[in-house]
């Protein structure tokens, strides 16, 4: 899904009343499973569209939103393991992702 699908959605749930989150891939180092400017954007009732990774750290975004969307504050979210930590949790590449959250109107 491009970021225009993404961005869209989140106006369309934001012109229905509900709180809005987004969260954008700004930095990657090594192997990462998602290109800089990627974007999830959530919804206040967790349904989301969008991908900034996948797997943990998507779950990890999600529940960052949440609580941007609730104490208006935005945060960056930077997630890495080692190459020789990925190989041992079955993950092929081991890079590192920054990820910025921010609560939108």
């Amino acid at each position: 899904m491009d970021s225009e699908d993404v961005l869209g959605t989140a106006a369309d749930w934001l012109s229905k009343g509900h709180k809005v989150a987004l969260g954008t891939v700004v930095k990657t180092w090594g192997s990462a499973p998602r290109q800089a400017g990627s974007q999830i954007a959530v919804r206040d009732d967790g349904a989301f569209v969008g991908s900034v990774s996948g797997g943990c750290i998507e779950g990890s975004v999600i529940e960052e939103a949440l609580v941007a969307m609730k104490d208006a504050k935005t945060r960056k979210l930077e997630f890495g393991v080692s190459d020789e930590q990925a190989w041992a949790v079955g993950l092929a590449c081991g890079g590192r992702v920054e990820v910025f959250v921010e609560p939108i109107e």
